[in-house]
């Protein structure tokens, strides 16, 4: 072969450098043009090969090697490591290794190295493990290159054993081993881990790079650290380590999960160039942190840049803040602007939009979205779900789980949690043991939320041994699934039990929360236990923890029901929802008429009906106060004033669970077809029960006087019925 000239080398050497594709098609061209067939050498072929590789064109790389007339392992390896940089082209980068060894070549430290990078980017655990057998049989296990490619496959493949073990083998580590040995914990779900792994790297002295930087700031954003994250800030500012635009977005990160919205907006002013990750991060920092206003005015900000533009995630970050600070109107502006970019069957959009919907009360539009979107995720059916049950509409929740099930839909914990809260909201209990049976099958019933929302449902349907059963099983439970068991305890009036309960929780170190307090007090109102109520109400006061509506509400009837009528009016006058909740004022004057206290009865009518002139309930309290105190001029007054107001009573509701579906009555109801087909049943029932009730009766009078007589049964019962 006759020795290539000195453009030629030129030329050559130039490959090495260029990055653009166009770049590299006008140099094989010129290349092509300017040598003979003879003259190029494998080596001018391997480094064009290496050359399209680099730029990501392997069609172009194919070509290149398929033309070769002579190849080497060095044309293999160039190929292969442009095929391993991808899934979508990891596989033929292992079909290369099979070619290379019908061409008797032998494979080196970087052909391994490409097929155990290609075995990770298929998630492949299987050939990677393979490829190492293959590494340790040829004498290349010693290859930093290689230990680095085994230590990155095993941790994206979730074998934290293997990596370890491979981790541990490296005798000289460099930062790119500590760093997939961080990363691989972090993918995992092993922050801490990740996070003392750092720790150790940085007592060898080795020195983290901003993507080292960026791993460890992301663990503390999902461990909420703050005082962790702000020392490894700290590092990043005396290392003098230059925070390029990742690290600077995991920065933005950190401090938002953290709660530290201030430190967060400093980060971001200072960013030389924030990209839409920057600005998305921001935004919802605000949103998450309560902060809707400065959320609203960053996106103003954000529509004002020419480069930018909000993007789905951008949209359904501000969506969330106008369905937090119920912004109806401004939320169905922002609708029209998704609709506008062509983003309305987005599933993260459409979960905002839901929520924002929900949070507003206007179930109809919710369905609307959601049924628009046509590929749903789990996290837009749970939405759905928890939707309707916060509504109070438990029967829609649960008709939409199984509608999710029935379409193939894997669910999660809080599709599950959703599901058996609308059972315990509806008191459902063949529903609740059907979605447990559910729970089992999956392996969700080990979650705490599955297993708080169990309890709290067989709590609900009275099934006091079920709920005992599932809660003494949780290894661990948090305050949640204690406060579901003690609620339980409340529901049924078991006053001893929940206290016994409140001074666990307190001994496992966890701190009482306001459902806690409103559970117990609950339970010393179903028992009349003043006492222990009035030690209770100042034991939560003591602990910082203020008395919402229902906590006085609870107060209000222990102390009503105790007679302590004086107390109860005074609590009322100083609570701060005295004027706002009607339902306290009406606790007390129901007592008023039982225990027959006029004054303090027409107080507590007046503070109603100054809010409310037509108050139906109020009315016939005020009646029947006036007619336990004898004063019958009144109750006609009021009973006359009832009939102009044309005021009823609401009703209240009944239903039942049959197989499909639950049936609702309520009294006066005379419109569905099932109310024939119920009185029919009952019909049937009642002469079923009168039967029974004459054998019952039949039956001593037979054995007490006709049998002494011998008198056959057939005639006792004739004479019994004469």
């Amino acid at each position: 072969m006759p020795p290539l000239g000195e453009p030629i080398v030129a030329l050559i050497q130039k490959c090495t450098a260029i990055t653009s594709l166009r770049e590299a098609r006008r140099l094989h061209a010129l290349l092509l043009t300017t040598t003979t067939v003879g003259s190029r050498s494998v080596y001018m072929y391997n480094i064009v090969l290496s050359m399209y590789a680099r730029c990501g064109s392997v069609g172009d790389a194919r070509k290149v090697f398929d033309e070769m007339p002579q190849r080497s392992v060095v044309s293999f390896n160039a190929l292969a490591a442009g095929y391993s940089r991808s899934a979508e082209t990891a596989g033929l980068a292992l079909g290369l290794l099979k070619q290379l060894g019908g061409e008797c070549l032998r494979p080196n430290a970087s052909t391994f190295t490409s097929a155990v990078q290609a075995s990770c980017a298929l998630g492949d655990w299987l050939f990677g493990s393979l490829v190492h057998a293959q590494v340790v049989k040829c004498g290349f296990l010693s290859d930093l290159c290689v230990q680095t490619a085994l230590l990155g496959m095993y941790s994206n493949c979730g074998d934290l054993d293997s990596a370890r073990r491979v981790f541990g083998g490296i005798v000289d580590r460099d930062v790119v081993a500590w760093n997939s040995m961080i990363f691989g914990y972090l993918k995992h779900d092993k922050a801490k881990e990740g996070l003392r792994l750092f720790d150790s790297m940085l007592r060898i002295g080795v020195i983290p790079t901003q993507f080292t930087y960026s791993m460890v700031l992301s663990a503390c954003s999902r461990l909420r650290n703050l005082y962790l994250g702000k020392i490894i800030h700290a590092r990043v500012i005396v290392s003098s380590t230059e925070a390029d635009l990742a690290l600077g977005n995991s920065l933005l990160d950190m401090y938002c999960n953290s709660g530290d919205t201030q430190a967060a907006i400093s980060v971001f002013n200072e960013m030389y160039s924030p990209d839409l990750v920057s600005w998305n991060t921001m935004i919802a920092g605000y949103s998450e942190n309560g902060d809707g206003e400065k959320a609203m005015g960053l996106f103003s900000r954000l529509k004002k840049l020419s480069l930018l533009k909000p993007d789905e995630y951008t949209l359904a970050a501000i969506i969330s803040v106008a369905g937090a600070d119920l912004a109806s109107d401004y939320g169905k502006l922002l609708h029209a602007q998704v609709t506008k970019a062509g983003l309305e069957k987005s599933m993260f959009v459409g979960t905002a939009l839901v929520s924002m919907y929900f949070k507003n009360s206007e179930t109809d539009n919710a369905e609307r979205v959601f049924y628009s979107i046509p590929e749903k995720d789990v996290v837009l059916w749970t939405e759905m779900i928890m939707g309707y049950s916060r509504l109070a509409d438990g029967e829609s929740a649960i008709k939409l789980f199984k509608e999710m099930c029935k379409e193939g839909y894997m669910f999660d914990s809080f599709a599950l949690s959703g599901a058996l809260g609308a059972c315990s909201d509806l008191a459902m209990l063949k529903q609740g043991e059907m979605i447990h049976s559910q729970a089992l099958k999956t392996g969700f019933d080990v979650e705490m939320s599955v297993c708080g929302s169990l309890v709290d449902m067989y709590a609900k349907n009275g099934c006091l041994e079920s709920t005992y059963c599932i809660f003494s099983h949780v290894l661990d439970p948090d305050l949640k699934c204690w406060n579901s068991m003690l609620g339980g305890y409340s529901h049924h009036g078991m006053a001893e039990e929940a206290l016994k309960l409140f001074f666990e929780i307190k001994r496992h170190g966890l701190v009482p929360d306001q459902v806690t307090f409103l559970s117990l007090l609950s339970a010393c109102n179903h028992s009349g236990l003043v006492e222990v109520g009035k030690f209770l109400w100042n034991c939560m006061k003591e602990n910082g923890i203020p008395p919402g509506p229902k906590h006085y509400s609870c107060m209000v009837s222990l102390l009503s029901r105790a007679r302590l009528l004086n107390e109860a009016e005074e609590l009322i006058i100083k609570s701060p929802f005295n004027e706002d909740n009607l339902e306290l004022w009406r606790t007390l004057l129901s007592s008023c008429v039982i225990n027959k206290n006029l004054e303090i009865g027409v107080h507590a009518t007046e503070q109603v009906l100054k809010v409310d002139a037509e108050d139906s309930a109020t009315h016939i309290l005020l009646s029947n106060l006036y007619a336990s105190a004898g004063k019958w001029d009144e109750v006609v007054e009021i009973r006359r004033k009832i009939k102009e107001l044309t005021l009823e009573k609401d009703p209240g509701l009944s239903w039942i669970e049959d197989k499909r579906n639950i049936q609702v009555f309520s009294s006066g109801v005379q419109s569905k077809e099932e109310v024939g087909e119920a009185g029919a049943a009952l019909h049937w029932l009642q002469g079923n029960m009168v039967r029974s009730q004459r054998d019952e009766l039949d039956e001593p009078i037979y054995t007490t006087y006709y049998v002494k007589r011998n008198v056959p049964r057939n005639l006792c019962m004739k004479s019994v019925h004469y």
